[in-house]
């Protein structure tokens, strides 16, 4: 029988460049939320560059455009990083640094354990969300699909 992990791609276009005066408060706090992350139950993977982060990666031709790619266990796992630790203390503050993206900026979707989700991959999870919304290929927290069953 196959296992599952949950996939997930977040983007934001940021209102300045990495390393300006209006990103600093966010850069800073960068390696405690990766941290959290990796510390967290249930986590797998993340994309990273060089620097331990995803800000160096142009993913999509926009140098303010920046990548967050992680897998985990399970949904509930994602879940208690994103709206259970810091993390969320830092996404309240979005606003000051992100533009609001008017395409989908979020995928969640379902890998066989092992798999290690490639960025086309994740550019096409966002795709089709925006073509189809939620789905069981690519879904957002607003409808959460299982995963398959073998």
């Amino acid at each position: 029988m196959k296992k599952y992990n949950l996939a997930q791609i977040n983007i934001s276009r940021m209102l300045d460049k990495i390393d300006s005066p209006t990103l600093a408060s966010f850069v800073a706090q960068l390696d405690t939320v990766n941290a959290i992350a990796e510390s967290s139950p249930g986590f797998v993977w993340r994309l990273k560059d060089e620097g331990g982060n995803a800000t160096d990666i142009n993913a999509f031709g926009d140098d303010l455009i920046i990548v967050n790619m992680s897998v985990w266990h399970s949904i509930e796992d994602l879940k208690n990083f994103a709206f259970k630790t810091f993390h969320t203390d830092v996404m309240k503050r979005r606003a000051e640094w992100f533009e609001k993206f008017k395409t989908a900026y979020l995928a969640m979707w379902w890998i066989e354990e092992g798999h290690i989700p490639t960025i086309d991959e994740a550019k096409e999870k966002l795709a089709l969300l925006d073509l189809h919304g939620d789905t069981a290929a690519a879904f957002t927290f607003k409808k959460l699909f299982e995963a398959p069953i073998n």
